[in-house]
């Protein structure tokens, strides 16, 4: 093969590349989910040292507990204001309710364009708040809980993935996505350590091995 054919070869490959690259990232899904960044590994390994270590009381449980969505600005409610925050291109009505958009969810990698396939998910779900402590807060402290904007304890999500998480906790249940199992486990301690929640023996264990290498 002559000498400046094979560079041609090489060139063409080269630029091939390059356009594959290209197409990779214009094809990248453009709408991801804006949890409130976690506290760092450290910090995290820090709070998690110092979290109350209980067992979990299971009785007593009532979702309505926990009020939720509430009004955050004229009609828009919190679930309506998470769908805004974490999706793309995201168009609402007159009623804030979301028409159109695009919704990347970081715990399976799916992207939705109908917000009737995404839940807003308590990162920290209601009935774990409950059993750790959430059952001695006044009705106000636990709809500040349910409605928290502030720290990472709200996410838009896949419906069934978070209906399949359901009230577990990172000893039974985590991410099917192991690139964000570290931010999880992060917002999980900065939310618990936050409400000062406990955790059981097992959440401990897992978290702390999570956390060894965030």
């Amino acid at each position: 093969m002559p000498r400046f054919y094979a560079r041609r070869r090489l060139s063409t490959a080269a630029a091939a590349t390059a356009l594959i690259s290209a197409a990779a990232l214009f094809n990248a899904p453009t709408a991801s989910a804006a949890l409130p960044t976690p506290v760092s590994g450290a910090t995290a390994r820090s709070y998690l040292a110092s979290l109350t270590v209980a067992t979990e009381d299971r009785t007593g449980y009532n979702r309505d507990l926990f009020p939720h969505w509430i009004t955050q600005s004229g009609a828009c409610n919190t679930r309506e204001v998470v769908l805004k925050r974490d999706g793309s291109n995201v168009q609402q009505d007159s009623s804030c309710a979301a028409t159109s958009g695009s919704w990347y969810s970081p715990y399976d990698g799916a992207t939705w364009s109908a917000a009737s396939d995404v839940d807003i998910d308590h990162l920290i779900p209601l009935a774990e708040a409950w059993d750790s402590g959430a059952d001695s807060w006044t009705t106000s402290r636990r709809q500040s809980f349910a409605n928290d904007l502030t720290r990472p304890q709200l996410i838009a999500v896949t419906d069934n993935v978070n209906q399949a998480k359901g009230d577990q906790d990172p000893a039974t249940w985590m991410p099917s996505r192991t690139a964000y199992r570290c931010t999880y486990v992060r917002a999980w301690v900065q939310v618990k350590y936050y409400y000062g929640l406990s955790v059981d023996s097992a959440e401990k264990s897992a978290l702390t091995n999570y956390l060894a290498s965030c």
